[in-house]
């Protein structure tokens, strides 16, 4: 099955694809001011990218500063939430992330 994340930040949108545990593809641009309008620019970007039709999308989760305009998420999450699950997806012996974004820094211990 595969998957969509999308991250709207206050200076770029970015959006990644997974099926299967498998990256399939990212992408990124400015956000500017409709976070709406970016959300969908970057997934249908890397849609036609990788050649996946959006209908074959399972779920989309939005996170990020503007992840509750993305109205046609499935889920929406806490890019923190988001940052310690991708860190220990990746190495289940992280125990810190910092987080350096456009508008705020975090310090995240898990």
């Amino acid at each position: 099955m595969i998957y969509a994340g999308i991250d709207i930040g206050s200076i770029t949108a970015k959006a990644a694809l997974i099926e299967d545990n498998e990256l399939l593809g990212t992408f990124t641009k400015l956000t500017g001011y409709d976070h709406l309008k970016a959300g969908n620019a970057v997934l249908d970007t890397l849609v036609d990218q990788t050649g996946i039709c959006r209908k074959d999308i399972k779920a989309v989760v939005s996170t990020g500063y503007g992840r509750a305009s993305i109205d046609f998420a499935d889920k929406s999450m806490t890019e923190i939430l988001c940052h310690g699950a991708g860190a220990h997806f990746l190495n289940p012996e992280i125990r810190g992330i910092i987080d350096v974004g456009g508008q705020d820094s975090k310090a995240i211990l898990l």
